[in-house]
């Protein structure tokens, strides 16, 4: 994580500074030491876009973070021979403590931490613009309720750091699960309270309902569904700050489209024009340089095509050919197979053109590929790291947790009523519940629904695995578990990275093991 680099280097530092001589214990004229910074609100607000950088750099959302999320899901399958070791080892429940993948995502999101830290607790110094400096903070702890939010869904316990590392001593032992979450929860309520509405922010920036989203969707892990939809009501739905859902459905995904009416926080990303992709800078930095996504890259049907949909989600959509009213459109919204239009309508997609496995789709085999985050509808180009913003919170997801929340209050006309609304999309327009498929009299079968109406919703948008935890935990897989590899006591969470367990000489001193069970 980042103290194991920081911590690493202070140590050295001192090493140096005991054994060379006074002529070497000097400053850097070129570097502004941290105790003459963060004076003002305007270098506030750099510290606190260093935080989205390293959540936007290829450690997390511009690749790894994404990986992880899926392969942690039923939503994909391997494209083939061509899927990385590390990556294909999450997908199949063998990931080592060492796994690469794994450990960026880790270390990506200690370093938003560390950032976050740093603007939190310099932010009293700053005078000159107290609003500025509010919302930077509000900025800092959501995305610092972020970042702890994907670690305590991932690994479970870890280590707790509100402050900056100070010294070579400066290592937490890993906190209980309700720890890590109490601070999740009161960062987001603490943003939410400061951070402005949509039209009174940057494009890309938190607001409050970004953190109210995130509020929601963390209290429903904790099985409070009463205030998980207290949070998610406080999302408006009418007016210039108002949320609804795009008449099409495709507009989530395609770049001509970013910012539209559903998306409650998106990650920005930017078409360098040259194809480079900040390979080797995990956390995305540089004084002006944009930030590309790999996505388009790692899905794509003609490009490496690493994961594609898995024939369990294939099967999930609704079609005339299995008995259902209508074939939902969200399919060819969502995957490309063979046969379909691309690059503008002006080719057709053939199993040549896509490297790698086949799937079986209605009883016949044939290439599929993912179509969400990817450049083809508009291209035909086997290399090209893109532009297109990643929707992290889009308001469809709004509904479907509003649905699963007023199910567990025993709301059910309430539950089929928001489903209904996710149906009822202009370009989507499938039967609205109940069909003679999904009955939805009790809230069992209200939960059948929902759990449908999801997967087909927000297939391959990084919910999947979340949902899964969730609802093992509620016993709703009556029919074994989603993952075909799934061991109790193992699988409902990642290994803590080996580099960590070495580094961090406190790890397991606060009573919890350095290692998860199983590993």
């Amino acid at each position: 994580m980042f103290n194991r680099y920081i911590l690493k280097s202070l140590a050295a530092s001192c090493l140096l500074v005991s054994a060379c001589s006074k002529n070497l214990d000097k400053s850097d004229p070129n570097t502004v030491p941290v105790n003459q910074y963060y004076k003002t609100a305007a270098e506030l607000q750099s510290g606190t876009n260093a935080i989205y950088a390293a959540m936007h750099g290829n450690s997390l959302v511009a690749r790894e973070w994404f990986f992880v999320h899926d392969l942690r899901s039923d939503d994909v399958a391997t494209g083939g021979g061509q899927l990385e070791a590390p990556r294909g080892q999450i997908l199949t429940g063998a990931t080592d403590p060492t796994n690469s993948v794994m450990n960026a995502v880790w270390n990506g999101a200690y370093t938003m931490i560390h950032r976050a830290n740093a603007v939190i607790e310099n932010s009293p110094k700053v005078t000159d613009n107290t609003t500025l400096r509010d919302r930077c903070v509000g900025e800092a702890k959501f995305l610092r309720a972020w970042a702890y939010n994907e670690l305590v869904t991932m690994w479970g316990p870890v280590p707790i750091y509100t402050n900056t590392v100070a010294n070579s001593n400066g290592y937490k032992p890993r906190s209980s699960e309700d720890d890590v979450y109490a601070l999740i929860i009161k960062d987001l309520q603490d943003a939410a309270t400061v951070l402005p509405t949509k039209t009174n922010t940057d494009k890309g920036r938190a607001t409050n309902a970004a953190a109210n989203f995130l509020l929601g969707r963390v209290l429903m892990q904790r099985g409070d569904y009463t205030g998980a939809r207290t949070a998610l009501l406080k999302i408006p739905t009418s007016g210039a700050d108002g949320y609804s859902l795009t008449n099409r459905y495709l507009d989530n995904f395609e770049e001509e489209t970013e910012y539209n009416s559903e998306s409650v926080f998106e990650t920005s990303f930017a078409d360098k024009g040259n194809n480079d992709f900040n390979w080797g800078n995990p956390v995305g930095d540089g004084p002006s340089a944009p930030q590309t996504t790999i996505r388009n890259q790692e899905y794509n049907p003609v490009a490496w095509r690493n994961l594609i949909p898995s024939n369990k989600l294939l099967a999930e959509y609704e079609s005339t050919v299995n008995g259902s009213a209508k074939t939902d459109p969200r399919f060819k919204y969502s995957i490309y197979q063979s046969g379909d239009a691309i690059n503008n309508n002006t080719q057709t997609l053939t199993d040549a053109m896509q490297n790698g496995s086949s799937s079986v789709l209605n009883g016949a085999t044939k290439k599929i590929s993912w179509r969400k985050y990817t450049l083809l509808y508009k291209e035909n180009v086997s290399y090209h790291p893109g532009g297109d913003n990643q929707r992290i919170f889009r308001y469809a997801e709004v509904l479907l947790m509003l649905a699963e929340c007023e199910n567990e209050l025993n709301n059910i006309p309430g539950a089929v009523g928001y489903l209904n609304q996710i149906r009822n999309r202009a370009d989507v327009t499938m039967p609205i519940y109940p069909t003679a498929q999904f009955p939805v009299g009790t809230k069992e079968q209200v939960t059948k629904a929902l759990m449908h109406e999801k997967t087909v919703e927000m297939a391959c948008e990084e919910v999947r695995n979340i949902d899964i935890i969730r609802w093992r935990k509620k016993g709703y897989f009556t029919g074994g578990d989603p993952l075909s590899y799934f061991q109790v006591n193992r699988d409902e969470l990642l290994p803590i990275p080996q580099a960590e367990i070495d580094n961090n000489p406190q790890l397991g001193a606060g009573g919890i093991n350095k290692q998860n069970p199983g590993y």
